[in-house]
């Protein structure tokens, strides 16, 4: 696959089941394992085999997964209705919202694959998209040429602000979470690490919403 393909099309891949979600009610005890099964496979395809997808320093990576997991979560835990001020609450962002049905929630089945979903797919979703793909891209347009994490402000702060903006409701921890994200890709010039990292923060998140209910993080 040329170069553009493997770094984009799962991202594409990823909006399309959301799309679709959108407009065909769909029955989530075989959407959610389809997928991660279709998603993963995609994935696996499309990975750019000069990248490692192993991380060369997990334990910094899982500490920096944790700190934004932490992040995350403060606003609505340290101000309760935090999420519903208008900043958060308007016809531009959106609202918080479940994507799962109440019967869906009781689920072990549906969980566990939502889980999965979180923690092991949209990590390598996004980081080829984001980090790997556009914060290159926007240097050059041969981008594959470009070393995993250069730095140009403009890029970093496009991609933070895109980032953000993908997050709708959530969009200002979106924003602090695009910028360590860009940061760590920049440190470790690793998408192995990244992807680490984005997949420590989504399973701490995941097994936080379902431990506290707290399932209008899962959009």
């Amino acid at each position: 696959l040329p170069p553009l393909a493997q770094y984009t099309v799962p991202f594409a891949g990823f909006l399309f089941f959301l799309v679709l979600a959108d407009w065909v009610p769909l029955n989530p005890y075989w959407d959610a394992p389809l997928r991660v099964i279709l998603l993963g496979l995609l994935c696996w395809l499309c990975w750019p085999r000069d990248q490692k997808l192993a991380p060369n320093r997990w334990m910094q990576s899982t500490i920096v997964g944790i700190a934004v997991f932490l992040l995350w979560i403060a606003p609505e835990v340290l101000i309760p209705g935090w999420r519903m001020l208008p900043p958060f609450h308007n016809s531009v962002v959106g609202a918080v919202h479940s994507s799962l049905p109440g019967d869906a929630l009781r689920s072990p089945w549906v969980l566990t694959w939502r889980t999965a979903r979180a923690a092991l797919i949209v990590p390598v979703v996004e980081e080829l998209f984001w980090r790997g793909f556009l914060m290159r891209w926007l240097i050059g347009s041969h981008f594959e040429r470009i070393p995993m994490g250069t730095y140009r402000a403009l890029a970093f702060w496009i991609v933070v602000a895109l980032f953000a903006i993908e997050h709708g409701p959530y969009w200002e921890v979106g924003l602090l979470t695009g910028i360590i994200y860009n940061w760590w890709m920049v440190r470790t010039k690793s998408l192995g690490d990244c992807i680490w990292m984005h997949a420590v923060t989504n399973l701490c998140l995941s097994i936080y919403v379902i431990a506290a209910n707290q399932w209008q993080y899962w959009q």
